[in-house]
């Protein structure tokens, strides 16, 4: 047993979940003493002990013995404090971990496709790079995205859909020397698929604008560099010539209408066409009260303000649904893995964090 791995295991999984130490006692039926004593590393806890311990922190026994490798090369920035941020760091790292080692075991490794472009990408402004990273990937100057997750691993840029209970973080980004690059949504049920959308090319900008700001003790959010990555997912999305065209093509329709036509297209939110149409000199700034005017009077309901609400689920207008968002590259290496033997059935269900008969 690694006492020093016990010790900051169970102190970051119990300010995780926000207990204190009387708390975490209470909910494990132990004394206060044993769980101070285990977080500074007294003694030698039974077998027992960890087990309730691991119970009242939803988590496996093992987990509290797992060693966890500290990431250096990650943009982990949010709006507000968050506590539970070591415990996504650790989950990160551990797949970071198991998928290199599958890439490993299946000769299957990839490099970076953009990797020859992003020094260039850096110099320029947002809305270029977007560009130049599109006609690097293939893509035609009119072509939507369909699979962004497929794209993003053809590229080899690893991809990592987390739920995290928070309204305040919508993704990270890890550079290579930590396994990446790699990119991380938030896919909480409250976070609409449009956004994780948003969110994974919002980080694929860091990673090719802002190559420099990948230190993890970095934690605030810099207001300039976020702009800079909104406006490069913005265009990579929605690429000039291809919604001027689409924009035009509708313009008989509805002003309701031909904005949720243009955002099925190119599967943004009606916000992220309404801030397209502002920034390309289509519209002003009235567009976007006008547009929650005209549909109030076009179907009678009100769209919320948020698009990621604050207590409330709210349900954006056509919508997209959980498949059009979904990773397949670590899923399908852990099925290569287990046909060619390379692991057993149970280590694939240890990967998935499932049970072998799920498994």
């Amino acid at each position: 047993m690694n006492a020093d791995i016990l010790v900051r295991n169970v102190r970051r999984l119990r300010l995780a979940r926000r207990p204190s130490q009387p708390d975490l006692a209470q909910q494990a039926g132990l004394s206060l003493a044993s769980i101070k004593n285990i977080e500074l590393g007294r003694g030698k806890p039974r077998v027992s002990t960890l087990q309730e311990i691991a119970r009242a922190l939803e988590v496996r026994p093992q987990d509290l013995f797992q060693p966890v490798r500290e990431l250096k090369t990650v943009r982990f920035r949010s709006s507000k404090r968050m506590r539970n941020r070591g415990n996504i760091l650790a989950e990160v790292s551990r797949w970071l971990d198991d998928f290199t080692f599958l890439e490993k075991a299946l000769d299957d490794r990839v490099p970076f496709v953009l990797g020859d472009v992003r020094r260039r990408c850096s110099r320029m402004k947002p809305a270029a790079a977007a560009a130049e990273c599109r006609i690097k990937l293939g893509l035609k100057p009119t072509e939507p995205i369909y699979d962004i997750c497929g794209l993003l691993e053809h590229a080899s840029v690893k991809v990592y859909l987390l739920s995290v209970a928070s309204d305040s973080f919508f993704g990270l980004s890890v550079g290579e020397q930590d396994g990446g690059p790699a990119v991380i949504a938030n896919v909480w049920t409250r976070i609409l698929v449009e956004r994780r959308i948003f969110s994974a090319v919002h980080e694929l900008g860091h990673l090719m604008l802002h190559p420099e700001a990948y230190d993890v003790a970095r934690t605030t959010e810099d207001k300039v560099e976020e702009h800079e990555a909104n406006v490069f997912a913005a265009h990579f999305m929605l690429p000039d010539d291809g919604f001027r065209k689409e924009w035009d093509d509708v313009a008989g329709l509805h002003l309701v209408q031909r904005v949720f036509k243009v955002k099925r297209i190119f599967n943004v939110s009606y916000k992220t066409v309404l801030k397209r149409l502002v920034e390309d000199g289509i519209a002003d700034n009235s567009i976007s009260p006008r547009f929650n005017s005209e549909y109030r009077r076009f179907s009678g309901q009100t769209i919320p303000y948020r698009e990621e609400p604050a207590g409330i689920v709210s349900a954006e207008p056509f919508g997209l649904r959980d498949i059009d968002f979904h990773e397949d590259r670590f899923s399908r290496l852990v099925r290569r893995a287990i046909d060619d033997e390379k692991i057993s059935i149970s280590r694939g269900a240890e990967v998935f964090r499932i049970g072998v008969e799920e498994m």
